[in-house]
């Protein structure tokens, strides 16, 4: 099983060699790939080093399966050629993802779209894959109308550059910059460009990809997405209005059984999911599950995961573990 990691020198293509190390995916050769200038370094894997070589030597190579965290434009350029030489490709930009012709898989919720066929497989937005794999065990039960979110975003998502630029407010030290304002003692309201309907890029991803995700487009959402001075991991306040009646108690067991889900919910002890607990682990925690007393059928849960897992490397490797376990590469 030759894989290829496109991007492997950068934030999340880091955390994909570490998760497949971890997963123990069985990889026979890795082929790290990145940009020209990165061509020639080393990266490590399992005690080893490998060389970073180019997308074309990489072609060349015929990996079964390339995992692709370089970039949307990266992506609209080589998937294709990957995909024609007849490497299946999971992509972890958004240059697919609404594309109607492409799978938009998170593998608890959806692994079954997936063919023999689909040579580029879209991996969907940190923020939108842990809000789906709390809510779909809900939906399926009671039937999700309409969902509210508010995210508290990890500067991780931005990638080094906006970590380096947090540690370097933090510690009083001029340097490069990957936010417009301050992010140490400071919120940014905003992720992604501003589009023309007042919403940004972000928050109308998580609109039209849990739709498409969850194979459901009746389901209204309305998002606002915030960066917040954190590292390790994303926060999420989503209110949930249901087609119908909710028991709390049951909510709390469909959770508990849900896969990838971990609910930790107790007010009374103080416990509830924060992003140093999330950080290096692969699953979704859910806490704050509570009635919303302004209307009926409507749930308000709090929702945390770890970016550069669950919601980038973690997802990516389960969409390959799950074409191998069905033999579809």
């Amino acid at each position: 099983m030759k894989v290829a990691v496109v991007g492997a020198t950068g934030l999340v293509g880091s955390k994909m060699l570490q998760v497949l190390a971890e997963r123990n995916f069985p990889v026979t050769e890795l082929i790290p790939v990145a940009s020209e200038r990165s061509v020639g370094k080393e990266v490590g894997f399992k005690g080893k080093k490998y060389k970073v070589v180019s997308m074309t030597d990489a072609i060349a190579a015929k990996p079964a399966v390339a995992i692709f965290s370089a970039g949307g434009g990266t992506s609209l350029e080589w998937a294709p050629k990957f995909a024609e030489a007849g490497i299946t490709v999971i992509d972890n930009s958004s240059a697919w993802r609404m594309d109607p012709s492409k799978p938009l898989v998170v593998p608890e919720i959806n692994a079954d779209v997936l063919t023999r066929n689909d040579k580029i497989i879209a991996n969907p937005n940190c923020s939108t894959i842990q809000m789906v794999v709390a809510i779909n065990p809900l939906h399926k039960k009671y039937g999700i109308k309409r969902i509210v979110v508010s995210t508290y975003q990890s500067v991780t998502g931005t990638g080094v550059k906006a970590v380096t630029q947090l540690m370097n407010e933090r510690q009083g030290v001029a340097g490069e910059r990957a936010y417009k304002y301050p992010i140490d003692l400071n919120v940014i309201p905003q992720i992604d460009v501003f589009l023309d309907n007042g919403y940004t890029k972000e928050e109308m991803k998580m609109v039209n990809e849990t739709k498409k995700i969850m194979r459901d487009d009746t389901i209204r959402v309305t998002s606002t997405t915030v960066r917040i001075p954190v590292v390790g991991g994303h926060s999420e306040a989503v209110n949930v209005e249901f087609e119908n009646e909710y028991d709390l108690e049951e909510v709390k067991k469909l959770l508990c059984n849900a896969p990838g889900v971990v609910l930790v919910d107790d007010p009374s002890t103080q416990k509830y999911p924060m992003p140093m607990d999330a950080h290096e682990k692969d699953e979704v925690f859910v806490g704050r599950l509570r009635r919303d007393e302004t209307q009926p059928k409507t749930l308000n849960m709090w929702v945390v995961s770890d970016n550069l897992r669950k919601g980038a490397a973690t997802n990516a490797v389960q969409i390959a573990e799950y074409l191998v376990s069905k033999n579809l590469l």
